[in-house]
């Protein structure tokens, strides 16, 4: 239980927006909006005045945008901060940068529209102010990949990981540590649609294996990595040529779509103890389920432990309910895939 209100601040060079956002928190009993801002050095002075809990982030903005803006505020000041962007890309840098969440700004056509996106936020909000905001390091490149030790393939062995807030960079340091010639990849990363693709792309230039946002049917091969694309399940299939994902917009699971536990129900069903599990960083359970049917199947199982993430919920709950073979921090997670193939 939160003890007090998280005392938010609203950064957005749009005064409707901001004004509309924070009437939606006016009774909140969880978040209070202590003050808004219109550029970063309104938001600068406001920090150091207020010291507010969490940040909401518009990226585009007059004077200085919000990616460097972040730049120099996370060193001085680690405030978990939420972005704010309708351009994927952006809020990918943003991330870089040292945001803990990301909501995608929509094209607000009716009240419903916005009282959809204020309970996103909201939701989210409410993840940042529990979240460890934690330094970025320099990303790894290909090369150090391909340095590793190669990987003998079993053609029946696959790969699934899932991830939730802080996971766009705990997947960028296992992903881009690993060798060209893995078992297939099926991953998890909760997203809006609009930003899997991006995330992919991005990957996809600098790692080793080959990263694409899966589409239906998709056959599975050594060396490629699918990633669920927003606002769909994917899963895990087998015939008599391998394995192949499905992607599906059913009912969402553990409040998710793409859900972790979606996946993970599949990899046990389908792939048993050939299977190596992992999850990473996020918020809430999601996966944890999934993961205990994968350990009980055979499957084993890695966790990232408190330490090492940005939210240690889905990673937790996954341990405590026994679906956890071992827990490791985030940068010794890739070795430990490596070490069991």
């Amino acid at each position: 239980m939160l003890e007090s209100k998280i005392k938010l601040l609203i950064v957005d060079d749009s005064i409707l927006f901001r004004e509309t956002l924070a009437k939606f928190f006016v009774n909140d009993n969880l978040i209070e909006v202590i003050g808004k801002a219109s550029d970063p050095y309104e938001a600068r002075d406001k920090i150091m005045e207020l010291r507010p809990d969490v940040i909401t982030l518009d990226v585009e903005m007059p004077k200085m945008n919000g990616i460097q803006f972040l730049k120099k505020l996370i060193p001085q000041c680690p405030i978990p901060t939420v972005i704010v962007s309708s351009a994927p890309i952006m809020a990918f840098d943003a991330l870089d940068a040292g945001a803990v969440d990301y909501v995608k700004k929509p094209t607000i056509k009716t009240p419903k529209d916005m009282e959809a996106f204020a309970a996103d936020i909201r939701g989210k909000v409410i993840t940042a102010s529990q979240a460890k905001v934690i330094q970025k390091r320099s990303s790894a490149m290909r090369e150090d990949a391909l340095t590793q030790t190669s990987i003998s393939n079993n053609k029946d062995t696959i790969i699934a990981i899932g991830a939730s807030t802080g996971g766009t960079d705990a997947l960028q340091t296992v992903l881009t540590a690993l060798p060209g010639n893995m078992p297939p990849i099926v991953i998890v990363q909760h997203m809006p649609p609009g930003f899997t693709k991006m995330f992919a792309d991005r990957l996809n230039k600098i790692c080793a294996v080959e990263i694409r946002e899966a589409k239906d049917g998709d056959r599975l091969h050594q060396g490629l990595a699918l990633i669920a694309p927003g606002d769909f399940h994917m899963s895990l299939h087998k015939d008599t040529q391998g394995y192949f994902v499905k992607i599906d917009t059913g009912e969402k699971v553990s409040s998710h779509r793409p859900s972790v536990d979606y996946l993970f129900n599949t990899v046990a069903k389908v792939a048993g103890k050939n299977a190596i599990g992992v999850i990473l960083t996020g918020m809430g359970s999601d996966g944890a389920d999934g993961m205990v049917k994968m350990k009980n199947q055979g499957a084993y199982t890695i966790g990232q432990d408190k330490e090492t993430c940005v939210v240690y919920g889905m990673p937790m709950t996954a341990y405590m309910r026994g679906g956890v073979t071992i827990q490791a921090p985030l940068d010794k997670i890739s070795s430990l895939i490596c070490k069991r193939l």
